[in-house]
């Protein structure tokens, strides 16, 4: 059962199990959000290079940030959290116990006095990067002093799980896995249903609603597809045209595609490519893998127990993800799942309980036919 199990929800090769006649090298992005300034660029970056049609320019009067959440017109949302202290010293004292349990340790005591270059101690350094067991996890000489408060900013996006239920559960076939490992949904396919929004364990599909923009106003900023149609009509009704035009692909599932256009071509993707801190990453999924477990370890050398990776695990409920997070907190103040899960996981038990079930009722027949018969 193991190889049909990681068909569903374990280690697996996405690409491999699409079929795909050639092998290319699994695709992804490492989010560093230790170092993401939210100037919103990537933001930016994916709406121009997608077309993607303005979704609001209004605060939420909760943080600097007018998109609130991935949709089908936010395919990349930098997240505005504010912290104080109280809340920091908590981040920190979960990433210790995160530690314990086999993360990359602070450095201990004799290992402070090595970096400073005195004192008598014969403990070796570990090399850059290396993950070291947990027994220094307790607080040392490292740990930095707690501010009074901070911003923690980060650039969400889409998963493109190893186990992608928005893929899975698709009817028509719309979503397909590219060979490079991500989920790209196909517009002329996709009928709108909406399975692929209820499926996503991360909230990251959506079907587009079509008012974007800001149509009271008169002021257009959507994309105007007006016309679209041979005769001039419009798909959507006619008060969309008179005020932002036709917003394309309205009622069809939209998120990001990981710029597949652009990796055919060779390309970095957009928002990657505009980062001006280099905060997201994109390379080869392994790459980005080790990249984030050496940048984590490195910030707990210096001292910042909060950092923690989330996504790299492939034997989580999605099977890993294609897009790696450093979080300097709990998943959960990023609006991200602590155990996200494939919806489809179970289906192997839910079968074989509808197989239980229907065997009983049929039991259960043959019981009552022969009891009449006597």
């Amino acid at each position: 059962m193991g190889f049909w199990r990681n068909q569903l929800s374990g280690p697996t090769d996405p690409a491999a199990d699409a079929a795909w006649d050639r092998h290319e090298p699994r695709k992804g992005f490492f989010t560093d959000t230790s170092i993401c300034i939210g100037c919103k660029a990537c933001e930016v970056a994916c709406k121009e290079w997608n077309g993607i049609p303005e979704d609001g320019l209004d605060l939420l009067n909760q943080s600097y940030d007018n998109t609130g959440a991935l949709g089908a017109s936010t395919w990349r949302h930098v997240a505005f959290v504010e912290q104080t202290s109280d809340r920091i010293e908590q981040a920190r004292e979960s990433g210790r116990k995160l530690v314990s349990l086999g993360m990359p340790s602070v450095r201990s005591s004799d290992e402070a006095v090595l970096a400073g270059g005195g004192g008598t101690a014969t403990a070796t350094l570990a090399a850059p990067g290396e993950l070291r067991p947990g027994a220094a996890a307790g607080p040392g000489p490292t740990d930095t002093a707690v501010p009074d408060m901070r911003w923690l900013m980060a650039s969400d996006v889409c998963k493109h799980c190893t186990h992608a239920a928005c893929l899975d559960v698709c009817p028509t076939g719309a979503l397909f896995r590219t060979e490079f490992g991500t989920v790209v949904v196909q517009d002329d396919v996709c009928n709108g249903c909406g399975y692929c929004v209820a499926a996503c364990p991360f909230g990251v599909i959506e079907r587009r609603s079509g008012k974007e923009g800001h149509e009271e106003t008169g002021q257009s900023h959507g994309i105007s597809i007006k016309g679209a149609g041979g005769d001039g009509s419009h798909k959507n009704p006619p008060s969309y045209a008179a005020s932002n035009g036709e917003v394309k692909n309205v009622g069809i599932a939209q998120k990001c595609t990981l710029c597949y256009d652009r990796l055919g071509a060779g390309e970095t993707p957009a928002c990657a490519q505009a980062c001006p801190t280099t905060s997201i990453k994109f390379g080869d999924l392994d790459e980005m893998r080790a990249t984030a477990r050496a940048r984590v370890a490195q910030l707990h050398e210096q001292g910042f127990t909060e950092a923690r990776l989330y996504g790299v695990d492939e034997n989580d409920g999605v099977g890993g993800t294609g897009s790696t997070f450093l979080l300097l907190d709990e998943p959960e103040v990023y609006g991200l799942p602590p155990d996200p899960r494939v919806t489809t996981a179970d289906l192997p038990d839910m079968f074989r309980k509808a197989g239980y079930a229907g065997l009983t009722m049929l039991a259960m027949a043959a019981v009552a036919v022969v009891g009449r018969r006597k």
